[in-house]
This record gives structure tokens, sequence and C-alpha cells, in this order.
């Protein structure tokens, strides 16, 4: 287990909005998350939700721009954000694409050079990230969940999917739902996982949820003004379809108006943290 390096505490709503840095070992390199302890967490553990945002973010842009820690303090949720991406060591061409390489991880296991050296967001969510919030923080190991935006809609679906035991509640805002079958999703798993389709399926939620449905509702906020919606980048009708054909309890709320940005995850974040809050707490 390795040191967790405090960067900064800040007090928010009674609670302690925190950013920090440790070495992380599955992706060889340091990796910085933010946490935020509701107030309860003063008194013992609490329920954990791990947030995974999208493309170009990091481990900031939630605890800035989400505005979740009122909620989370009346619920007594502890919020967990990881960065996006390895930082450190840099590769040849690693900032050239904003939808590749650096804040771009895709929460995938990469198998290909350069980037299977330290690319390893799959295993770095969820499993040493958790390990590592136990060790350091009054988090509940029986009540972990996972949500996530964008890109990192699509990893909190697969993380959620992949290991329903581990987090027991998950939702999304505007997810990649399908990337086997849209142009973000052919560019990062050709270059994080190469060319056999057979591997990209481990990380579509959409193959996923038609194999195995998860124990727990899934809500998914989509909207409808989103141009990457328009674009078919996020596909939520084929999760919605495989789901179907599984028996998943899911809700999609697709909502007129609202586009892709923070300001709708804004809009909808307390009946995410409550639908957490109700499979989490009891």
């Amino acid at each position: 287990m390795s040191q967790l390096e405090k960067i900064s505490e800040h007090a928010c709503f009674g609670g302690i909005q925190g950013y920090y840095r440790h070495a992380s070992i599955e992706c060889a390199s340091a990796m910085r998350i933010a946490v935020y302890r509701p107030p309860q967490a003063a008194r013992g553990p609490v329920p954990v939700l791990y947030y995974l945002a999208g493309l170009t973010c990091s481990e900031e842009t939630f605890a800035i721009k989400a505005g979740a820690q009122r909620v989370a303090a009346e619920l007594g949720l502890m919020l967990v954000a990881p960065d996006t991406s390895p930082r450190e060591p840099r590769f040849a061409g690693d900032d050239v694409s904003w939808d590749f390489g650096q804040g771009a991880g895709f929460y995938v296991d990469a198998t290909e050079q350069p980037w299977s050296a330290h690319y390893r967001m799959y295993s770095y969510v969820s499993a040493e990230l958790p390990a590592l919030v136990q060790a350091y923080f009054p988090a509940r190991a029986d009540a972990q969940g996972v949500f996530g935006h964008s890109m990192g809609g699509h990893g909190a679906l697969v993380c959620g999917l992949r290991n329903p035991d581990r987090f027991r509640s998950v939702s999304a805002f505007a997810p990649i739902a399908a990337p086997s079958q849209c142009a973000w999703g052919h560019k990062a798993f050709a270059g994080y996982l190469g060319e056999n389709r057979d591997a990209w399926a481990d990380y579509d939620a959409s193959v996923l949820v038609a194999r195995r449905p998860h124990p727990s509702p899934i809500l998914i906020d989509q909207g409808e003004a989103d141009r990457f919606f328009v674009e078919q980048q996020l596909l939520p009708e084929q999760f919605t379809a495989a789901a179907k054909s599984s028996g998943q309890q899911l809700t999609l709320r697709m909502q007129p108006g609202y586009d892709h940005g923070y300001f709708f995850i804004q809009s909808f974040m307390a009946d995410h943290l409550q639908h957490h809050a109700r499979l989490l707490c009891g």
C-alpha cells in the first residue's frame, strides 16, 4: 500500500474537501485524487461514492464544477474522484489528441505499447483506489457506489457491471454507453487494446449488461441537446436495448434542452446522490 500525501484540505459544508497524491502500483506512476469527507465521517465510517470524470478532466473537475458537496454532506456520502489518466511518465504524442492519451485513459487496462506500462485505469479504479480509500479514510467497505460522466460514465457502468459485489450502486451522466459502436470508442480501444474486438467487449457496457445485469437499478440521465448524443457518440439506446434483453432495472431519463456540460450535471446531481444513498444507506 502506497503512502498518501496531502496536497491541500478545505472546509466545505461542515466536512473536508481534500486533494491528495500517491504512488500507484497499477499505473506505476504518481496519481492524484480528490476526496470529500462529509461531516458524519468525523464520527465513523460512511458510504463512499466514486466519481469518474470525462475527457480532458482531472481529479479537480468534479469537486469544483459538480456542486455535489452540499447534498453529500446532508446524505453522509464520501465522494472520491481520481484523475482521468496517469500524467507521468510522458509518451510521444500523448497530448496530441484531446480524446486519447493524457486526460483520456478510458478506464481500461491497456495492452498495447507504450500505454500498457502505465494506463491501467480499470484496475486502478476497481481495486487499487478502493483499497487506498479504505486504508486512509473512514469509508464503509460494504457501501460503495460508482458514477461518472461521458467517458467516466462509460467507466462507471463498466466498473459497476464487472464488480457488482464491490460497487453496490451505479449511475451515469451522458455515458459513452456502447463504445464499440462509436468513433470515440473505436479510437480509444484500438489504441489501448489493439484491433482484436473480442478484447473490447470487456469494456463495453452494452455488451456487459446484456451478459449479466447489475443486481441494483441503474440511473442514467442524458441531455437531448447534447451534441455528442446527436453525433451518435453516446448511444444510450443501445444500452437500453441490452438492458431490456437481460432484465436489468434501468431508468434512462432524456432531459430536454440540456447539453453535455456541468450545468447539466449540476441540475441532476442531487437525484444521483439520492439514488446512491437509497442503495448504500439502506
